[in-house]
């Protein structure tokens, strides 16, 4: 945003002012929206981004808003557009003082303007500002906060030293990684982004790694079904999982690909649990693979395995609850190094993986991963930092090794080999549950077989996994939430997806 923020003004020519102008316009519209005429106290900094806030007092006192702005620093440290809007500001007879107090009493009514500090921020916050922070938040007013939050890295979300809990926030062009990374996340509140005339060339920049997925983007991506549709047209998955004592996570990833529309799937177990699943499929079909005789696979079983793919499937899905023995390490190799269908690989499988990684980049179909930040920090170098760097993470693994990462979080980021990346939008606290990894398998896996890029279908099958979760959650709550909900509220997640598109 800096560089949108310069070439705008230095190589298109549009003055600062005017995009100051509209920054302060846009902030000015969204308080119009939600608040009628009333007090309104402004917090401003030496920045632009206290020019902003400045703006925006001017346009609510024309709009009969009783306004007041309190400069929260120096007047010779002010910028030079900050200290312009300062001298309209008190010519239109704005209350306008510069201290470094502000009592709950004057707080007390009003709704608060954050035009503090911005997303420049780069060291913690301190001093008297950390203290003004902290009496804002205790004040239990309504805040709105430009463009960021005051307090919270624009980069990271992560909270500088204090930082400010934001009602609303207004953000400018496009939004920042703050607004949705955590804990930054929790204190954006209602997020507008408004557009105040940066170039579209530059708010559509190649460079830039991180898109925000949405449910006007995920509309495009889900597989058509024609009338004239059968079975194999959809695909056949096969899904090898499960254990002794881990049977359920085979099961819910096989009927979370059925509902997200494969037209075949077939579970590979180890044969010796072949009776206990066969009273528990119903649309599933079950394939016997040779185990060591305690219910976990046998080394050869990922000859038959490639074998079985080779002749009758068209992608495969492995490693919920498949053991972690050293047996299921070279199964899971070996599987990676010599299946030509397309593999979706989640929890042991990534387990397994990370003690060869490097079997990845000799790999013959394309591979989606499903790490948690547990198993994505085992791929890393020592001293990478997960969740803090879960999108860096997710590049690094996903362009080093030539795979779709699909690095699970609040929020979830998709990581494609080309350096790209997808911050997922849906998803609440309720899907911190066991089993509703093995669900995202199923889904994702689903999506493939109905011949989606591998791409598309991690975009689209975690967008739709976490608006499965929220549809489920807003009738059952976030406490009592298990993965079959979430399974079950598929349909009503593509239907939804299926209207925009519509």
């Amino acid at each position: 945003m800096s560089r949108i923020d310069r070439s705008s003004i230095e190589h298109y020519g549009i003055p600062a002012a005017v995009l100051m102008e509209r920054a302060g316009l846009a902030v000015a519209e969204r308080i119009r929206a939600v608040y009628p005429p009333c007090t309104v106290r402004v917090l401003s900094g030496a920045g632009n981004n206290g020019g902003d806030g400045i703006v925006a007092a001017r346009i609510l006192h024309a709009w009969g808003y009783r306004v007041f702005v309190h400069m929260l620093c120096r007047r010779a440290a002010l910028s030079s557009d900050c200290q312009a809007q300062l001298r309209i500001a008190e010519k239109f007879g704005i209350p306008c003082a510069f201290s470094t107090t502000l009592t709950p009493a004057e707080l007390h009514g009003a709704v608060v303007v954050d035009a503090l500090l911005g997303t420049g921020l780069s060291r913690p916050v301190s001093g008297f500002l950390a203290d003004t922070i902290r009496m804002i938040n205790s004040a239990s007013v309504p805040v709105v906060s430009v463009d960021i939050p005051s307090g919270i890295s624009s980069d990271t979300g992560e909270v500088l030293g204090e930082a400010i809990r934001a009602t609303h926030t207004v953000a400018f062009g496009l939004p920042k990684r703050g607004h949705y990374f955590y804990p930054g996340a929790e204190h954006t509140g209602s997020l507008t982004i408004a557009d105040i005339g940066f170039p579209p060339a530059l708010l559509e920049d190649e460079r830039m790694v991180l898109d925000r997925v949405d449910r006007a983007m995920v509309s495009t991506l889900v597989p058509d079904r024609p009338a004239y549709g059968y079975k194999n047209m959809f695909g056949h998955v096969l899904v090898v999982a499960g254990s002794t004592g881990k049977t359920g996570a085979a099961l819910m990833t096989a009927k979370a690909c059925l509902r997200a529309g494969a037209g075949l799937v077939t579970i590979g177990v180890p044969e010796t649990l072949l009776d206990m699943f066969m009273g528990r499929v119903m649309e599933e079909m079950l394939l016997p693979l040779p185990d060591d005789g305690s219910g976990e696979l046998a080394p050869f079983a990922a000859d038959e395995i490639v074998r079985h793919v080779a002749e009758r499937f068209d992608i495969l899905a492995i490693g919920p609850g498949l053991g972690r023995s050293d047996a299921i390490s070279r199964i899971v190799a070996d599987v990676v190094l010599h299946c030509r269908a397309p593999l979706v690989i989640d929890a042991d499988g990534l387990h397994a993986l990370s003690r060869n990684i490097n079997v990845l980049q000799s790999a013959k179909a394309p591979i989606v991963l499903t790490p948690h930040d547990g198993e994505l920090r085992r791929f890393l170098p020592p001293g990478q930092q997960v969740p803090r760097g879960r999108l860096d993470a997710a590049l690094s693994l996903a362009a080093g090794q030539g795979v779709y990462v699909v690095a699970k979080g609040a929020p979830t980021i998709t990581a494609l080999p080309e350096r790209r990346a997808f911050l997922n939008t849906t998803g609440n606290a309720g899907m911190a549950t066991a089993g509703t990894g093995d669900v995202l398998t199923g889904v994702i896996a689903g999506l493939l077989a109905q011949h989606l890029a591998p791409a598309d279908a991690a975009v689209l099958g975690v967008y739709l996994h976490g608006l499965s979760g929220d549809r489920a959650a807003a009738r059952l709550g976030s406490h009592s939430l298990m993965a079959t909900d979430v399974i079950d509220a598929l349909p009503e997640a593509f239907l939804a997806v299926k209207d925009t598109a519509e």
